[in-house]
């Protein structure tokens, strides 16, 4: 095969590669079903200039180091904990992210993950498919509604905004806390107010988090955490998996510290305990959260036409490491 400018180290939308065949940029994109192995990527990017990776893929210094020619690293993703961010700007290579365009598609999968869990609607689904119902009954399966209850949102970021403006329409009181309080003209628009992460946890009848992983948000919820939170809080979780303690999570449902959780993301993600599988207070998904059509090729434009400016020695958009070039 011919030198290729860029390697794709997975499937992307149609839109992208367009994009790259206009710019007058040659590709080659991974077809394997698996996600790529590490040898097969350090491999393919030995020789090109420009890589397009998803956030599943680990970009690390020894891949670092086998893309000789790298000049840009486009991370089809709003996170970036994938790739060796410091190594990759001491080597003059700027990583960027496509920010932004899946707020709305994961505040959305948030709010269904939300509603399904408090309507009970999974375990409905799974009676209905086995034993079946005797009939409606007026204390059969009950749930809880959303009007008037309390959910504490951990990052009132993008994401988080998006989910407080939803549920701030089902009539639910908007708690929320990060490391430095919002404007108030977004409090205000939200019905938000800002508390300490100890308040929410002991206030909220949900609790969901948006905050990025990072060495500081590392098991941002453990023990003391669970503990703090109401027995009839649920937790739900589109973010990413190593903010909470997943290997304690199971253990706090079986023991009823909280009532439930939702989770779309995982610490050793792709894999998901046993433990966690077997719990019908909770409900797995498979890291959905941005995953629409209208997001995943609005993400596609934005790692292809960074591909291309910086192609045309411009600077890329969303660079998350220190390099500028």
């Amino acid at each position: 095969m011919d030198k290729m400018d860029v390697f794709i180290a997975d499937k992307i939308p149609e839109e992208a590669l367009q994009i790259l065949k206009k710019s007058g940029l040659t590709f080659e994109m991974y077809q394997g079903e698996e996600l790529i192995d590490k040898k097969t990527l350090m491999d393919k990017v030995s020789d090109v200039k420009y890589l397009i990776t998803p956030l599943s893929t680990q970009v690390d210094k020894e891949v670092i180091d086998a893309a000789p020619e790298l000049k840009l690293i486009a991370n089809f993703g709003a996170g970036t904990n994938n790739i060796d961010l410091e190594y990759a700007a001491a080597k003059e290579i700027p990583v960027t992210n496509t920010p932004y365009v899946s707020a709305v598609s994961t505040a959305e999968v948030t709010v269904a993950l939300i509603l399904v869990l408090k309507h009970r609607v999974v375990e409905g689904d799974s009676l209905m498919r086995t034993t079946g119902f005797n009939g409606w009954a007026p204390l059969f399966f009950l749930g809880h509604q959303l009007a008037g209850k309390t959910v504490g949102i951990i990052g009132l970021g993008q994401i988080g905004r998006e989910v407080a403006r939803r549920l701030h329409a089902f009539d639910m009181q908007i708690l929320y806390t990060q490391r430095k309080q919002a404007p108030v003209d977004v409090e205000t628009e939200l019905g938000a107010k800002y508390v300490s992460k100890d308040e929410l946890l002991k206030s909220a009848d949900i609790v969901t988090l948006h905050i990025p992983a990072t060495k500081d948000t590392f098991h941002y919820l453990g023990e003391r955490e669970f503990k703090l939170m109401k027995n009839s809080a649920v937790l739900v979780n589109a973010a990413r998996g190593q903010v909470i303690d997943e290997k304690l999570l199971p253990e706090m449902l079986a023991e009823k510290e909280i009532a439930g959780a939702a989770l779309d993301v995982y610490e050793k993600e792709p894999a998901v305990s046993d433990e966690l599988k077997h719990l019908s207070n909770v409900i797995l998904t498979p890291h959905v959260g941005n995953a629409t059509v209208e997001a995943r090729d609005a993400m596609a434009q934005i790692v292809a036409q960074n591909v291309s400016l910086v192609a045309q020695g411009q600077s890329a958009k969303y660079i998350v490491n220190a390099v500028k070039k």
